[in-house]
């Protein structure tokens, strides 16, 4: 099984990529990683993309330890060949992140991390990812707010507006120089800090990390009604090339 053997690479490796599928997908009602998008599961659509990004030479794949050997199967039916190692994921996102680093061999300059529940990343918003982060060390993608924001109580009701301007909704893939995610992540687990995502876990170190605004869709499948919209932009794709 992939989650104990790995696939070996001859090469070092310029960016791998962690793509985290271990949550419980309670909003779903079911696990939408195995979900069906124009009768291709989610978790397909994500490592696809990242198979066909010219910059990522390997994958790993952080699950639940229930879902192995399903995902072992999509793996294999697509013929990837960048996915090196599906292993066993931890209680929260941040944990199966950190786990999925330590799978990391020394040569692994940069890594990027992925929700699996984001099946419409593209290879082009990969790379667009990956240029920024060379440049400044880190990067993330990222949605601008357009909505009006209001802040409200309890009880639901508007207390205060929230300023937009400058404000931005977190995607990803996130990429990173290796050795500072690893280190921002070793610190989240001494300080025992809660973090959703590698922006989060990197700001207490002070780094600078700049944001790619996402040129195209790249919306998280959370509820049953994203499925179609997400089959809608996929083939609305198709019929545009």
């Amino acid at each position: 099984m992939l989650g104990v053997g790995r696939w070996a690479f001859a090469f070092s490796s310029m960016l791998t990529a962690i793509i985290v599928a271990a949550g419980s997908s309670r909003r779903m009602g079911i696990d939408k990683l195995f979900a069906k998008i124009a009768g291709t599961p989610v978790l397909a659509y994500v490592v696809n993309a990242f198979e066909r990004a010219d910059c990522v030479t390997e994958i790993v794949i952080v699950a639940r330890k229930d879902r192995l050997n399903q995902i072992e199967k999509i793996v294999r039916g697509d013929n990837s060949k960048k996915v090196r190692s599906i292993v066993a994921g931890g209680e929260r996102r941040q944990d199966s992140v950190f786990i999925g680093l330590s799978q990391l061999g020394e040569d692994v300059r940069y890594v990027a991390v992925h929700d699996a529940a984001r099946p419409l990343i593209t290879p082009k918003e990969i790379e667009r990812v990956f240029r920024s982060c060379r440049k400044h060390g880190g990067a993330a993608l990222a949605e601008p707010v357009t909505d009006t924001l209001k802040r409200a109580d309890v009880d639901f009701a508007v207390t205060d507006p929230i300023d937009r301007n400058g404000v931005y909704a977190m995607q990803t893939p996130q990429i990173f120089e290796t050795k500072l995610l690893k280190e921002a992540y070793r610190l989240v687990a001494k300080k025992n800090l809660s973090v959703t995502d590698e922006v989060s876990a990197v700001e207490p170190l002070g780094r600078r990390i700049v944001l790619v605004p996402t040129h195209d869709f790249n919306f998280k499948i959370t509820f049953p009604r994203d499925l179609p919209l997400a089959e809608f932009v996929l083939k609305q794709r198709a019929r545009t090339g």
